[in-house]
């Protein structure tokens, strides 16, 4: 590998040049600001390093999709070149599309989620072929424009394009050093069901002298959510844990090692305590191997500056249900509408407004193990292995759907990356490192 290794020192100011053209050109996908160009960009960046491009339409943006090299195996990578919106930018301290680097951290939106993994996988790939002259493998590059926005056509691609997506194995889009700087390794994704719940009452909304003998739409919706989870945050819909799988002994295994540094985790969320006081191995498996109900977001009435008495005619609730295997969203969703139904809030609309199935890789697989062998030669630390990411991602449509694809997610975020808010950043220290953990795996996987 010390051929490869010296290229990636060589060219470093290219491939980190490279990564602020990309992260200056911004890519809203809610708000469609710059995802052609953004689109465009990532095709010239693949074609310069001798990747046989073409963008993919679907019913929404494009998929950048790259074929290189020629081998046996197929790795694919799996990316996306849109981001979240920079908003609220009063608390951003630079300008979120700047590319701003101070003290050897770059600042910009979407670094860390994702254009960071997308330049560290291409720069890999070019530092291996400049070294050996080709590579082992042949690898694909999956590059989508909606994952922010909840993938929403990545399925449409997928199913008209099965034979691209095939790969033997998958590299994820994302991935973080842990407080102590140790590389963290996910194996998997949970899933997800968001729905919007809308109470309403009356018809208009009433001055509030009228809450003696009017419903108020917000009390209402608040007994219906009292009604969804207990203190503790168990669930209480009917049948939702039915088919939540215990961990195997390798995953206990695998949470036994990882060693979560959960002190530094409730500093830096400002607490004094986890949920229920869990911590230890307890706090490590709830984490991973639960799943959620969330209320994200609340709303009714009046919520200005001062005072208004108003009775609220109408209410409304965002909540997301994160989903372990194997939980699946229409089951879950044809649950919750039964649940409200049996509970008195039939009425309760409820709009659908993103599945996602929940994927994994299993631990002793021998993917797994190569991506986290090679994490801990390149970071020089021991890896920490997830058996599941605590998020959500379409790893089930590209990975599962058609076929099982073995799948890790690693990338060159910091555990304070600030991902989906102001000041979003990677150090540029874990951007070499992780290309030369791409690299490796290069290197290895072939055989």
């Amino acid at each position: 590998m010390e051929d490869i290794l010296q290229i990636i020192e060589d060219r470093k100011e290219i491939y980190l040049e490279w990564l602020v053209r990309l992260c200056r050109q911004p890519s809203i996908a809610a708000q469609n600001v710059g995802m052609a160009e953004t689109a465009k960009l990532t095709e010239e960046i693949l074609q310069g390093i001798g990747v046989e491009t073409r963008q993919i339409p679907t019913s929404g943006y494009p998929v950048v999709y790259g074929e290189v090299g020629s081998g046996e195996k197929t790795l694919a990578f799996y990316d996306h070149y849109d981001v979240q919106p920079p908003e609220p930018l009063e608390l951003w301290e630079s300008d979120p599309f700047a590319a701003d680097i101070r003290d050897g951290t770059l600042y910009a939106r979407g670094v860390a989620d994702n254009k960071g993994n997308i330049i560290a996988r291409a720069a890999a790939v070019d530092a291996y072929m400049r070294a050996r002259g080709e590579l082992p493998e042949r690898v694909k590059f999956i590059i989508e424009g909606e994952e922010e926005i909840g993938s929403l056509h990545l399925e449409e691609f997928v199913s008209q394009n099965q034979d691209l997506v095939q790969a033997d194995a998958c590299i994820w889009e994302a991935g973080y050093t842990d407080p102590q700087g140790r590389p963290s390794v996910y194996l998997g994704v949970k899933g997800m069901l968001y729905v919007e719940l809308t109470a309403r009452q009356a018809n208009v909304d009433l001055h509030s002298s009228w809450g003696t003998v009017v419903p108020n739409a917000a009390w209402y919706l608040l007994q219906a959510l009292q009604s969804l989870r207990d203190a503790e945050g168990r669930v209480l819909i009917p049948g939702f844990y039915d088919r939540v799988k215990a961990p195997s002994e390798s995953d206990l295994e695998a949470l036994r090692q990882m060693r979560f540094d959960e002190e530094s985790y409730r500093r830096q969320f400002g607490l004094t305590a986890f949920k229920n006081g869990l911590t230890g191995l307890n706090l490590v498996k709830e984490h991973i191997f639960q799943p959620t109900c969330t209320i994200c977001g609340l709303w009714s009435g009046y919520t200005g500056q001062g005072t208004k008495t108003v009775l609220p005619h109408e209410a409304k609730a965002k909540i997301d249900f994160r989903l372990v295997p194997d939980q699946g969203p229409a089951e879950i969703l044809e649950s919750l509408k039964k649940h409200l139904v049996d509970g008195g809030f039939g009425d309760i609309q409820i709009d659908l407004l993103g599945p996602e199935h929940p994927a994994r890789t299993p631990t002793n697989h021998p993917f797994a193990k190569l991506v986290a062998e090679t994490a801990q030669e390149v970071y020089g630390k021991e890896q920490v292995v997830y058996p599941i990411m605590a998020g959500t991602g379409p790893m089930y449509v590209l990975c599962e759907q058609f076929g099982t694809i073995p799948t890790a997610s690693i990338g060159v975020g910091n555990s304070n990356s600030r991902n989906h808010a102001p000041n979003e950043n990677i150090h540029i220290a874990d951007f070499y490192r992780g290309i030369a953990h791409v690299a490796t795996i290069l290197d290895r996987f072939a055989d």
